[in-house]
């Protein structure tokens, strides 16, 4: 397990059947893990956006016997990353946090199997579809762009609707057997319901996202956690990001044609003058 903040936080959590609140509570908690051991129960519970008393339940839920136990355990085990970047501006605290959320990801990668199983599976469901809505679209666009160059039918579903899922019905009824989803905060409820929908419809979920109590995981098959920065006005997704390509090199390992894909591609690239470098 990591010893990154959120990596022990991961670890505190992991074997308590906690409810749908105190999920929420343990989401907001991996994403603020830096700070969370120098925030009062009112604090927590404003950012999570539930109840002092839900942070309190949570707290001895977790086996401790209140929230100030739960607040000095964290401030004991925990590395408080907060002061250690004290001395840098927001800008750099910024990128230093994303460096921690992508050193948890290596962390995380020291096992390959989940990844490994996540490419099997979207490298045999044909067609692909690749879902991310809102703040997780430019996730699935990018991954879906390069997918396209090794992968037969790669179908981009990055816009919500109506027509959501007349499209997961028609990938369903070309073939399609997996699905891979970005889902990045704020969570959009219709992402929330198109994976239900997805896995009603026989869709075996494969979902990255920010945290394992991200609301997406109930609805996810296998669901592979990359955190995002919090220090700005607007998350960054430096970890998601690359966690989709290394999902990428996995799902082409699979394909037994991926390098015959883009060697062609670079034939024709060249011979229609598609790039000036």
């Amino acid at each position: 397990m990591s010893d990154s903040p959120a990596g022990r936080l991961q670890a505190l959590f992991e074997g308590h059947r906690l409810t749908p609140t105190q999920r929420r509570i343990a989401h907001c908690m991996v994403r603020r893990a830096a700070d969370v051991p120098f925030l009062s129960s009112v604090e927590l519970a404003e950012l999570a956006g539930v109840s002092q008393p839900s942070v309190t339940r949570f707290a001895v839920a977790l086996g401790f016997d209140g929230y100030p136990a739960l607040r000095r355990h964290l401030r004991e085990s925990v590395p408080a990353v907060a002061e250690e970047h004290a001395a840098h501006n927001e800008y750099q605290q910024a990128v230093l946090g994303e460096i921690e959320n992508l050193r948890h990801l290596a962390e995380l990668l020291a096992d390959p199997a989940p990844v490994e199983q996540a490419g099997r599976l979207l490298a045999a469901s044909r067609p692909l579809p690749v879902l991310g809505l809102r703040a997780a679209s430019s996730q699935a666009r990018g991954f879906a762009y390069f997918a396209g160059k090794v992968h037969p039918d790669v179908r981009l579903l990055d816009e919500g609707g109506s027509m959501l899922d007349d499209r997961l019905d028609a990938a369903v009824r070309a073939g399609a057997s997996a699905l891979l989803c970005f889902a990045l905060p704020r969570h959009p409820r219709e992402v929330v319901d198109a994976l239900a929908y997805a896995r009603s419809a026989g869709l075996t979920v494969v979902t990255v996202a920010e945290s394992a109590f991200a609301p997406v995981a109930a609805h996810s098959d296998l669901l592979i956690p990359a955190a995002v920065g919090t220090g700005l006005a607007f998350d960054t997704a430096c970890a998601p990001m690359l966690l989709g390509r290394v999902l990428l090199e996995a799902m082409a390992d699979e394909l037994p044609d991926a390098q015959a894909r883009l060697e062609e591609f670079d034939v024709k690239a060249a011979a229609r003058g598609l790039f000036v470098d």
